[in-house]
């Protein structure tokens, strides 16, 4: 008798492996990276890519030059929809933004947009369905990046929520 222990995590850590391998083969980002999540970190596993965002967002005036790429899923068999996390985050600015499908605010449905900038949420505001699988979803988001990027409003320096 063979016990298959653990299934949902071989399909995780498959998963993102696909994500890392996806982001390594994107010549923005560099030192892409696979590691397990930290205990305040939800999820089992994070990818994380560092990138220039002036090659990222091919845009020559972007004031910074360092920022990372944070996708994490949490793939569970025999459930209507996985959890994810993929964060846009700019050390030098404080600024984090990105896409959640989880169930911590369910006042803005299933899948909500945050922008944080210094520990402490700007923007939150619901955010469309994508799809059902993972590299369906990580596609979708890394298509409106740069445009969620740019439509950050910006006064004396401080993120203020988001021009659409």
């Amino acid at each position: 008798m063979i016990f298959l222990a653990d299934r949902d995590g071989l399909h995780n850590k498959r998963i993102h492996r696909r994500i890392k391998n996806r982001l390594q083969s994107d010549s923005v980002f560099s030192s892409v990276q696979l590691r397990v999540s930290t205990p305040r970190e939800p999820g089992p596993y994070r990818v994380i890519a560092e990138t220039d965002p002036k090659n990222f967002l091919e845009d020559s005036s972007y004031p910074i030059e360092c920022a990372r790429l944070e996708i994490g899923f949490d793939v569970k068999t025999g459930t209507d929809t996985d959890c994810y996390w993929i964060s846009w985050i700019e050390p030098e600015r404080s600024l984090l933004l990105g896409w959640h499908q989880d169930d911590d605010h369910p006042e803005h449905g299933e899948v909500h947009f945050q922008l944080n900038q210094s520990d402490s949420v700007t923007f939150r505001e619901r955010a469309g369905y994508v799809d059902k699988h993972p590299m369906a979803v990580v596609e979708a988001r890394l298509d409106q990046l740069p445009d969620v990027i740019h439509a950050v409003a910006w006064n004396d320096g401080a993120a203020t929520g988001m021009e659409w």
